[in-house]
C-alpha cells in the first residue's frame, strides 16, 4: 500500500480521530486538575496587619488560612516599637491559601549615624555634609568672630557635641556661626505657600532658622500635618525687608484650601 493511500484511508482516519478525542479528553482533565490544585478563581482578601505586633499577625494570617514573614524593619516615631508598619500584599488583596504575606515591622531603636566634623568650615559645607549625613539643622546662632560664617560649635540641646557621637537620623542640630562685627543683614525670604520642608531649606540657605509654629484649626490628623503649608509669617517680607543673619522667622500653617488659594508660591532658585 502507498503512502498516499495508506493516509486516506478509513483506517487511519479512525485512528487519527480517536487520537485526537483520546488527546482533548486528557486536556480537559489537566487543565481540571490544575484548577482544582491550584484552586483558579478561588481567593481571600488578605487582612489588615498594621499596628499589630508580629505574634498577633500570625494568629490572624493562620485563622485566614494564610502565613507571615518578616522582611524588613525601620523606625517610625509614630508607631509603637515592634508593630507591623507595611505589607505586601496590601489589605484587601485576592490571594489563595497559604500565601505568605511579608511584613516590615517598626524598630525598637531610631537608625544612628554618626555626627561628621563640622566646625572650622564654612556654613554652606557644614550644610552640605549635615544633609549627606542623614541629620538637620536646627537653629543657627551667631557669635562676634573674626572668622565670618565659619561654623564655630555644634549644639544639641544647648550642649556642645563633638564628631563621632551618635545621633538618631534626622536628629535637628544647632550651630554656633561666627560672624565680624559690624555685618550686614540677609533678604527676608517669603515663605508662603511652601510646605514646612521647603521653608526649612529656604531659611537655612538664607542663613535663617523657623520659629513658633502655629497650627490652625483645620489641622486635625496627624496626616492632615504632614500636608501643611504656610500662609502667614512673622516678620512678613512685605513689612520688613532685611533681617539679621541667624533671626528666626514664625509660622503659621493649614490645609485651609481658601488660604491657600490667595497665596503665590514663590519660585526656587
Amino acid at each position: 500500500m502507498s503512502l498516499f493511500r495508506f493516509f486516506s484511508s478509513r483506517q487511519f482516519l479512525y485512528h487519527l480521530i480517536a487520537a485526537l478525542f483520546i488527546f482533548v479528553i486528557l486536556l480537559f482533565i489537566t487543565m481540571k486538575g490544575l484548577e482544582k490544585y491550584t484552586l483558579h478563581g478561588q481567593s481571600h482578601p488578605v487582612p489588615d496587619f498594621s499596628g499589630m505586633f508580629p505574634a498577633e499577625a500570625e494568629q490572624l494570617a493562620r485563622d485566614h488560612d494564610m502565613r507571615t514573614e518578616i522582611v524588613d524593619s525601620l523606625f517610625l516615631s509614630d508607631a509603637d516599637p515592634g508593630v507591623v508598619v507595611d505589607q505586601i500584599p496590601i489589605s484587601g488583596h485576592g490571594v489563595k491559601r497559604n500565601r505568605t504575606i511579608f511584613l516590615t515591622i517598626n524598630s525598637t531603636l531610631p537608625e544612628m549615624v554618626t555626627l561628621p566634623q563640622l566646625t572650622d568650615i564654612s556654613f554652606r559645607q557644614a550644610q552640605v555634609i549635615i544633609e549627606n549625613s542623614g541629620l538637620q539643622i536646627g537653629k543657627i546662632n551667631y557669635r562676634p568672630s573674626e572668622f565670618n560664617n565659619l561654623v564655630l560649635f555644634v549644639q544639641l540641646d544647648s550642649m556642645n557635641i563633638y564628631p563621632g557621637k551618635q545621633l538618631p537620623k534626622g536628629t535637628h542640630i544647632d550651630l554656633v556661626v561666627g560672624r565680624e562685627l559690624g555685618n550686614g543683614t540677609t533678604l527676608l525670604p517669603s515663605l508662603k505657600g511652601l510646605t514646612l520642608l521647603d521653608a526649612n531649606e529656604v531659611l537655612s540657605g538664607a542663613q535663617l532658622s523657623a520659629g513658633v509654629i502655629l497650627y490652625d484649626g483645620s489641622v486635625l490628623t496627624s496626616e492632615d500635618s504632614l500636608q501643611v503649608r504656610i500662609w502667614r509669617q512673622r516678620p512678613d517680607p512685605e513689612v520688613v525687608f532685611e533681617v539679621l543673619p541667624g533671626s528666626s522667622v514664625d509660622l503659621w500653617v493649614t490645609v485651609d484650601s481658601l488660604k491657600l488659594s490667595f497665596l503665590t508660591v514663590p519660585e526656587q532658585q
